[in-house]
């Protein structure tokens, strides 16, 4: 076990989102709190505005109320990036994404909120005055707070200081992470866990890298770390099925063989869902995985596998 370190409880974090009531991502109902930035780059990620360490900007053209009635965006703009389309009969703004400097100017004037910002400079209190807003609930589930992202690690400092605090305040705790992150990072953040969700995508490395621009070796070593270094702490092997990527009765029996007979370890799959994809256009982005499908009945027969480990 790595020594107890003392965080400084005001050091801010890049967050994008705090979703209540979720009871998907831990044990009982939980607070999901979200923060940017990842070194993979899946090419079916559901959050697509977790990926980079920076504030961006994003546009629903959707909630655009139209350059008639507003033109607020454009006459902020020192860039020249907002232009009419033209091409809408609203008139609607868009955002050439390749002039726009992601100042944000013009999501602080948008009255319709069609422009907004994913990342914002978050405290460990203020995320913990969001959580504890729903601390009846966990009492009578089991549940607490969940960080995902992104990647966790990635704020490996922040995320620890909230953890240790929430664990202060009787809150337990839990991460999503893909384990893609130094061991230092791994150490500082689990050694205040209640439990741990860790994603093993595939054990093919070569695979594993095509699809999410990272091999997988340093993700496996640090699982079997944790496995050594926190053998009582529950974890949560979680793999998503991608059609044409992992979908295989191969894929998940390998998997299956790296966590068997590994401490406190529970698997399970999930179905492949497009449930981001409308979030690549807001981020002027197209999604790579148009027109696929997963087959229900190859997941129900993977499924079946998967649970036979539990």
């Amino acid at each position: 076990m790595g020594k107890t370190i003392v965080f400084d409880k005001n050091k801010l974090g890049l967050v994008f989102n705090i979703q209540h009531y979720s009871v998907h991502d831990g044990p009982g109902i939980r607070t999901i709190v979200f923060v940017k930035g990842c070194p993979l780059r899946c090419e079916w990620c559901s959050n697509p505005e977790s990926q980079e360490r920076y504030p961006q900007l994003g546009y629903n053209s959707n909630k655009c109320i139209g350059t008639k009635a507003c033109f607020k965006c454009a006459e902020v703009c020192p860039y020249g990036a907002v232009k009419i389309d033209s091409s809408n009969e609203n008139l609607k703004t868009e955002i050439n994404r390749e002039v726009c400097k992601e100042c944000l100017l013009c999501a602080e004037v948008c009255p319709s909120k069609a422009l907004e910002v994913f990342g914002k400079p978050t405290s460990v209190d203020d995320v913990l005055k969001e959580v504890e807003k729903d601390s009846i609930f966990y009492a009578r589930s089991g549940g607490g707070l969940t960080f995902s992202g992104g990647e966790p690690l990635m704020q490996a400092d922040f995320v620890a200081a909230t953890l240790e605090e929430a664990r202060r305040r009787r809150i337990k705790t839990t991460i999503e992470t893909c384990g893609y992150a130094d061991w230092s990072s791994v150490e500082k953040v689990c050694q205040h866990l209640n439990s741990v969700i860790w994603d093993i995508k595939c054990i093919d490395s070569d695979k594993h890298k095509n699809f999410t621009g990272v091999s997988n070796e340093l993700i496996l070593n640090n699982f079997n770390k944790l496995c050594i270094e926190f053998p009582n702490l529950p974890k949560l092997v979680r793999t998503p099925i991608i059609p044409g990527f992992n979908d295989s009765e191969e894929d998940v029996q390998a998997i299956i063989r790296f966590i068997r007979d590994k401490p406190n370890v529970k698997y399970e799959i999930l179905p492949y869902h497009r449930l981001g994809q409308q979030k690549y256009y807001y981020l002027g982005r197209e999604y790579s995985l148009m027109g696929v499908q997963l087959d229900e009945e190859r997941f129900k027969k993977l499924k079946e596998i998967a649970n036979s480990i539990n």
